[in-house]
């Protein structure tokens, strides 16, 4: 008896070994095959949907880089349009039904979900102009390894990293003498939390809490990840192949409480809307009047807050023209790299040491739809759209970070900060599995209750150990979430 049991099990593992090889195999030829449908010869007489970001509409950005891409190949009968669909549009339901874009613009971790299940398509990106002016950390975020071989899934447009926006005519008549301690030309309050903390502090207490310097929502588990990832924390590990391990999650990791105790001392400048969404979308209205003084998102909403701040500025000065609105606005909207961290984890430490911020990020690009009946067309477009004559306009336009290293060159200034952060590792990028959704549901409840915690300077998450406990948990949370609950 046990002898056959031995040779089952055997023969089960031997045909369970087999059906995995070419469940591999069968997964490398698909997209094989997949990139095989590139052969350089174009599609005629064909109209292909471009799924672009709302911001690139209201800009005018499509509608120009439409326009130049149907004039250069109205000769093959080729025409891209809008495809008029929301930016979030779910290819994995709408491409099979036959009702998806051609093309795709999206985040890195929105893309490497549908390459995961084939809704898009294998790239030869070697082959493009735009291939050697983009940095290996950019292509990485779009690179999958199937079997053997590695597959590259979208083409990077822009960075995304978090960054600092603040009003700099609302700094101190005297910053320089009392903010500018190292003589350096920088406020401090930009260059360092312990001192944005201060001032906001200041700010709220002399306005008897009408205005308030740094305002976020602080359940915002994008953009709060940083202060955990920056002390030692991390979301998923890597197995030996270099994909994320779901088993490992490291919230936890190194030193990340201090992280949540930032976090919990950041709600005592702030008001009650820091505990949910309200200052995410109230954030462009509010900076733009001079209710707050700074506060932290993406570069690619740039224009947003500049349209806020215009309108909020012309209607008290009514005299001013609409050119000279929008020059004081933009001299006034500054955009820069988010503060340095204490390395004490203390708000309060302002003589004590500092470190650069660690930031969750990704990677924007444009991807090939598998449903499309012109994928070289489609892919004319890839090429088409991210030439550095391009890249640059949409960061004219909409004030992105480009991937390209020329166009980044030519820009300067926060482009060129967020992009050696880039190439220095300061940029978490964001994983495009789908146990992410665990991690934000998990993280975005421990996010609200500290900051509901410091809000009412309460006691449950009051010490390190209380803090360590609870990152302890949420690690537990969530694995819990992935692998037992889902």
């Amino acid at each position: 008896m046990t002898k056959t049991i031995a040779l089952f099990l055997a023969h089960a593992l031997a045909v369970i070994a087999v059906m995995t090889t070419f469940g591999v195999l069968g997964l490398q030829r698909e997209d094989q095959e997949a990139q095989e449908r590139f052969t350089g010869v174009l599609e005629e007489n064909v109209t292909l949907q471009i799924l672009d970001n709302d911001t690139a509409k209201e800009t005018g950005y499509l509608d120009e880089l439409l326009s130049a891409f149907n004039e250069e190949y109205a000769q093959y009968g080729i025409k891209a349009v809008d495809a008029n669909m929301g930016a979030y549009t779910d290819l994995e339901k709408l491409g099979p039904a036959g009702y998806g874009p051609d093309v795709v613009y999206q985040a890195n971790d929105v893309l490497m979900r549908y390459a995961l299940n084939k809704h898009i398509q294998p790239l030869p990106v070697e082959e493009m102009e735009a291939y050697s002016q983009i940095p290996k950390e950019a292509w990485d975020a779009y690179r999958m390894q199937m079997g053997e071989a590695e597959y590259t899934f979208a083409v990077p447009v822009n960075v995304q990293e978090p960054l600092l926006y603040y009003r700099k005519d609302l700094l101190p008549e005297n910053w320089q003498e009392g903010w500018d301690d190292d003589k350096n030309g920088v406020p401090d309050m930009v260059e360092n939390w312990a001192d944005l903390y201060a001032f906001s502090a200041e700010i709220k207490s002399s306005s008897n809490g009408t205005k308030f310097g740094y305002m976020k929502s602080l359940n915002d588990q994008y953009f709060a990840a940083g202060y955990f990832l920056s002390y030692g924390g991390y979301i998923f590990g890597k197995d030996e192949t270099g994909a994320f391990d779901t088993e490992d999650i490291g919230l936890s990791a190194g030193e990340s409480y201090k992280g949540a105790r930032i976090i919990r001392q950041l709600a005592a400048i702030m008001d009650n809307n820091c505990a949910d969404d309200t200052i995410t979308t109230s954030a462009y209205e509010l900076l733009g009047n001079g209710t707050y003084f700074a506060t932290m998102t993406t570069p690619d909403v740039y224009e947003s807050f500049v349209e806020n701040f215009a309108s909020s500025w012309s209607r008290t000065h009514r005299d001013w023209t609409e050119e000279e609105v929008d020059a004081y606005v933009r001299e006034n909207l500054v955009m820069t790299k988010v503060p340095a961290l204490p390395v004490s984890g203390d708000l309060y430490d302002r003589e004590g040491e500092t470190m650069d911020m660690t930031v969750m990020g990704g990677i924007n690009g444009y991807a090939v739809s598998s449903y499309t009946k012109a994928p070289n067309a489609a892919l004319a477009f890839l090429e088409f759209a991210s030439r550095k004559e391009w890249i640059a306009r949409r960061c004219e336009l909409l004030g992105i970070v480009p991937a390209r290293a020329d166009v980044v060159e030519e820009e300067g200034g926060v482009a060129e900060d967020v992009f050696d952060d880039l190439l220095n590792g300061r940029i978490y990028i964001m994983p495009g599995e789908r146990a992410m959704t665990q991690v934000w549901a998990s993280l975005g409840s421990l996010l609200r209750f500290i900051a509901e915690d410091g809000l009412a300077n309460g006691t449950a998450y009051d010490t390190d150990d209380k803090l360590i406990a609870a990152m302890k948990k949420l690690d537990e949370d969530i694995y819990s979430a992935i692998h037992t609950l889902s």
